[in-house]
């Protein structure tokens, strides 16, 4: 277990409407606390994240942020071949939520979003974070099997030294 991690819960889009129910809970204490949650682009897929993305703008939970893993790739391929949910930024603004796009790689730009973020009264909020997936380790960068694979102890080492330890 870790602190502050509620639940760990992949692609079927469950995430995010669990952090809607423990935003509203939070509303309704009065609570000034936030909640988080990370979602992958893949995810997008579930019709539960788009249920969700209305439940959390019609109670106008502003209290949760939400962070996008924009990196075009799910465990099956290339999301524009599966099924694209583009165009994202203007689809989460339909949906009312505030959104504001960064490189997910750029911890500066991080670490500004979820300030910016902060501010924003009213709305849920959308961070959609463009990555690249496997980032760094040669054999892996924008490799879609890579999303579950196992490493194998040379690639383990190799992708170890790519990243310089």
């Amino acid at each position: 277990m870790t602190p502050g991690v509620e639940a760990n819960t992949g692609s079927l889009g469950q995430g995010l409407s669990i952090t809607c129910g423990i935003a509203a809970g939070l509303k309704i204490d009065k609570s000034n606390r936030r909640v988080y949650c990370v979602v992958g682009d893949g995810e997008l897929d579930e019709g539960q994240i788009w249920e969700a993305a209305m439940a959390a703008s019609f109670y106008k939970l502003d209290n949760l942020t939400a962070i996008l893993d924009n990196n075009g790739l799910m465990a099956t391929g290339v999301i524009a071949e599966r099924f694209d949910s583009s165009p994202l930024p203007e689809k989460w603004h339909s949906f009312g939520w505030w959104v504001h796009e960064i490189d997910g790689h750029n911890i500066k730009e991080i670490l500004e979003a979820l300030e910016e973020a902060d501010k924003v009264t009213g709305q849920p909020k959308m961070i959609i974070a463009h990555t690249v997936k496997g980032k760094g380790i040669s054999f892996a960068e924008n490799q879609p099997a890579f999303h579950n694979g196992i490493l194998k102890q040379e690639q383990y080492e190799l992708a170890l030294q790519e990243l310089g330890d």
